[in-house]
């Protein structure tokens, strides 16, 4: 009899299957509770203050450095510290976070560009490319990205 490759294949689409629910699951999850900090104490307060502000200025300039790592940087930094989704979460950066992470702060970046009056994703990602030390390869994938959604 010759070998029939359906009840393995079978078991190999079950597994992936599985494996995407799981992934799946655990973004809607990450949906859910995306940026829930900057709702309390202390970043509440901050982002009430800045927000206005930031929204005027591009992405990445010196008067958005000013905001961001002056006044802003202590809410910042308890941001960051409680989102996985930022790379200052870990110590190596972008370098400590798993598919999901990456797949949130890919989201979160291109949800921060369209609220910057002159926001523009493809200059976020390719100015956060030296800010956090990104591959050619990581910067092509989000910018492939960006077509689909």
């Amino acid at each position: 009899m010759e070998y029939d490759s359906a009840k393995e294949t079978l078991y190999h689409i079950r597994r992936v299957s599985g494996l995407l629910h799981k992934i799946c699951k655990d973004l809607l999850n990450r949906a859910d509770s995306h940026d829930k900090t900057k709702l309390r104490y202390p970043e509440k307060a901050v982002f009430d203050k800045f927000t206005p502000n930031l929204k005027k200025t591009t992405y990445g300039s010196d008067e958005y450095k000013n905001d961001t790592e002056g006044e802003m940087s202590p809410a910042l930094k308890d941001h960051y510290a409680a989102n996985s989704h930022h790379p200052e979460h870990y110590e190596n950066g972008i370098d400590g976070m798993d598919l999901l992470d990456l797949v949130e702060m890919f989201c979160d970046w291109k949800a921060a560009s369209e609220r910057h009056e002159d926001g523009d994703v493809y200059n976020s990602i390719e100015h956060n490319k030296g800010r956090f030390n990104m591959s050619d390869q990581l910067v092509g994938i989000f910018k492939n990205t960006i077509k689909r959604v």
